[in-house]
């Protein structure tokens, strides 16, 4: 199970081939005290692969909350995640924003731009997940959400203008290596290392990820 896509330093949380999605989970919870929640599971339907919510035209088939309270779900007990995983083993593994951290969401393209600025800048990064849909996922900071739109008015865009979210209380993301469906998995594009465990702040990234979201528009 190979899910980083860029990094050096060994992860502090290993791509073990085989690991399952519990152990994964579990890991999370230990390792770097991030909050976890099983959310829906890819099932085999006449050969197809479906979410088990049954909708057939399912967003993000296999990679969403299985319930609506999944919020008092999430724990960052690994006891608890092993005996939340091991009812139903293949669920995703899905992460609460506005908990341990929050998540600036943009386009893959815009992303992959940032990056590429900010390594040129020397800024130290958090987590950053690349999702089968084409987003990634900065990870910063709790607070994000409070002052994204602000810091993004001050470098002269209308927040609107640009497809540049960030997540917090009541949203989630989804961890590697959950599936969305027959897309592909969730990576990591900065898998989490000792290096990374204080995460920047939002007002640290904000430039570069404005600055790439303008260009990628």
């Amino acid at each position: 199970m190979e899910e980083t896509i860029a990094g050096t330093e060994t992860a502090q949380i290993p791509q073990q081939r085989g690991e399952s999605l519990q152990e994964t989970a579990v890991r999370y919870a230990e390792e770097r005290h991030w909050d976890v929640f099983p959310g829906t599971w890819l099932e085999a339907v006449d050969g197809v692969q479906r979410c088990s919510c049954g909708e057939p035209a399912c967003a993000a088939p296999g990679a969403h909350p299985a319930r609506d309270d999944w919020a008092t779900q999430a724990t960052g007990s690994a006891t608890v995640a092993r005996r939340l995983w091991s009812k139903q083993p293949t669920a995703s593994i899905l992460l609460p924003t506005g908990r341990t951290f929050d998540a600036i969401d943009v386009p893959e393209s815009a992303g992959f731009l940032a990056l590429a600025r900010m390594e040129r800048m020397e800024l130290t990064l958090g987590p950053v997940t690349c999702t089968p849909d084409r987003r990634m996922h900065f990870f910063v900071l709790p607070g994000a959400t409070a002052k994204v739109p602000d810091l993004v008015r001050r470098l002269g865009w209308p927040p609107a203008s640009l497809d540049l979210v960030a997540l917090g209380e009541g949203a989630y993301v989804a961890a590697p290596p959950t599936r969305f469906g027959s897309r592909g998995a969730v990576q990591w594009a900065c898998r989490p290392t000792p290096a990374n465990r204080w995460l920047p702040d939002a007002e640290e990234l904000i430039s570069p990820l404005a600055y790439a979201c303008g260009r990628d528009r």
